[in-house]
């Protein structure tokens, strides 16, 4: 099968501008292709797992990946899918977010070196451009003067990535931004021959005003294709747990919060992320479709080890695995649980209560959700359930190891003293 037909497959494609051409150009290794990455933080997230499974994919086939940083539209922000302003970031905060970006899409993707001789050449090797580097120097009237000129107000109006802002307010500042998308592409199609660009199906507005300035500017011809969203089967966008964004750092989310998450996918979702975001073959994935019960559970733990090797590594998903397996038997292997560290002004009169330790393990967001939890049954300690919202921990008992704390069966924490 080839690599559109994968895709298709796959259910990972949404919208293009035409099929037949973007079919030709990726099944022969003839597109270099540009994903934008906007570096509102210091890591990736779930949220881009997507797209870097997919420039793995079409790198694998021979197409050339751009990964397009936005260090000068960083300084707007994205208007798509906000109903707010974007906190402005400063130079040295995005400068620093780019490095820890290409840091972490280099376990998906093969970077050219620095000084490559073949940088604009027809091999597959990856690039990383920031368009800070041309948006930041702008001469205001020159720009909309030779770029502004091909944009209809009434046109722009119409986007989607605009309807959630016109409703309290859209600025002019954001109102820049689907131009400055645009001049992105055209600047790429220049620079590098990038002939595609792709994105999440909310940038579809976007994208369509780079195919079109490169036409009305240069007479070429330049396509868009959009991915799926990854939704989970209540139609919200799959990445978020109670404490935020699923990170891709380990810092941020330990591969044993990582793994878990994907542990713990909705039976409806396990087969369609197995489909979209791993590698293993499409026929083997099509044989689960039989499973069911316990079977299902068995799939997840294949997703949720699939998806750890890629983002940290064969090594650190196995050890999340143990551990899971290990925690869910009673076995109460806690090494790679994500960690929670008492500090001694914790203890009160040489001991802490339970309650207590669910707020400070972030288990329950307060005391009362604490109180209910135990009383409804769904706390243990190393395994055995504690229904006395009274119970005290002395301090030694945190030592070594510490302590397993679990509240039902998917929050987990090992909790120990400094």
């Amino acid at each position: 099968m080839k690599v559109f037909e994968e895709l298709k497959a796959r259910g990972l494609l949404a919208q293009l501008t035409d099929e037949e051409e973007i079919r030709e150009l990726i099944n022969e290794g003839k597109a270099t292709f540009y994903i934008g990455f906007d570096p509102t933080a210091d890591s990736l997230h779930v949220g881009h797992f997507m797209a870097l499974c997919l420039m793995k994919r079409l790198q694998m086939a021979g197409n050339k990946p751009i990964a397009l940083i936005g260090g000068g539209t960083g300084m707007i922000g994205d208007p798509s899918g906000r109903s707010d302003l974007r906190t402005m970031m400063t130079k040295e905060t995005i400068a620093h977010n780019c490095e820890c970006f290409k840091k972490q899409m280099s376990r998906f993707i093969d970077f050219a070196e620095e000084g490559d001789a073949g940088l604009a050449g027809n091999h597959s090797k990856a690039l990383m451009v920031n368009n800070a580097d041309w948006l930041m120097d702008l001469n205001y009237i020159e720009f909309i003067r030779d770029i502004g000129v091909h944009f209809s107000v009434n046109r722009m109006l119409t986007a989607e990535c605009y309807r959630q802002r016109m409703e309290k307010g859209l600025s002019f500042l954001e109102f820049n931004y689907m131009i400055m998308q645009s001049y992105d592409f055209l600047r790429l199609y220049e620079k590098y021959g990038c002939n595609m660009q792709f994105g999440g199906d909310d940038q579809w507005s976007n994208m369509l005003g780079g195919t079109e300035l490169i036409r009305r500017k240069l007479g070429k011809d330049a396509y868009a294709m959009t991915i799926t969203l990854l939704l989970n089967s209540e139609g919200k966008k799959m990445g978020k747990t109670q404490k935020g964004a699923v990170w891709l750092d380990a810092n941020k989310t330990s591969p044993f919060e990582f793994f878990q998450y994907w542990r713990n996918v909705a039976d409806a979702d396990v087969l369609k992320c197995l489909r979209m975001l791993t590698f293993l073959p499409i026929e083997e994935i099509d044989e689960m479709d039989k499973w069911e019960g316990s079977q299902l559970n068995q799939a997840k733990e294949i997703l949720a080890f699939e998806l750890t090797k890629l983002v940290h590594g064969e090594e650190e998903a196995a050890k999340a695995r143990e551990s899971a397996r290990s925690l869910f038997s009673g076995g109460g292997n806690a090494a790679e649980m994500p960690t929670c560290i008492l500090e001694e002004g914790d203890f009160q009169d040489g001991a802490i209560d339970i309650l207590a330790v669910l707020v400070k393990s972030g288990l329950t967001a307060s005391r009362s959700e604490a109180r209910r939890a135990v009383e409804q049954g769904g706390v243990t300690v190393d395994g055995e359930k504690v229904s006395d919202i009274k119970a005290l921990y002395r301090p030694e008992q945190f030592d070594g190891e510490g302590i397993v704390v679990r509240r039902g069966k998917k929050n987990y924490k090992r909790v120990t003293r400094d």
